[in-house]
């Protein structure tokens, strides 16, 4: 194989790895039209995962809480409802302001971002 054509293939198949495993969301209007229902607790210690938003599409983990917010659905991997009652959501969250805070605080709950 040449160079180049190496090089094509490693930055095709890095890239899609990357791609695969992003976390990048969006907001939905209404609750059928989610993959997961998501509420907003007052609490780091109530979150089944703790989330960041990052500012660049490629700054999104791999399900470790770092999110990017979609304009677009198809853009998205999750489609996410913001539920108003804890006991409606299928994941809690909370919202962090650094990033090395991001992660999962509940593991049996990681299985719904993938």
């Amino acid at each position: 194989m040449s160079l180049l054509k190496t090089v094509a293939f490693t930055y095709f198949f890095f890239g899609t790895v990357g791609l695969v495993y992003s976390q990048n969301v969006f907001r939905v209007d209404y609750p059928n039209q989610a993959d997961v229902k998501v509420f907003v607790v007052k609490y780091e210690n109530q979150a089944d995962l703790k989330v960041f938003k990052v500012k660049y599409q490629n700054q999104a983990g791999d399900n470790n809480g770092k999110w990017f917010f979609t304009d677009y659905p198809n853009q998205a991997d999750k489609k996410l409802f913001f539920v108003d009652y804890e006991n409606q959501a299928d994941l809690k969250i909370f919202f962090v302001d650094y990033e090395n805070q991001a992660g999962w605080r509940n593991n049996a709950k990681k299985h719904l971002m993938y």
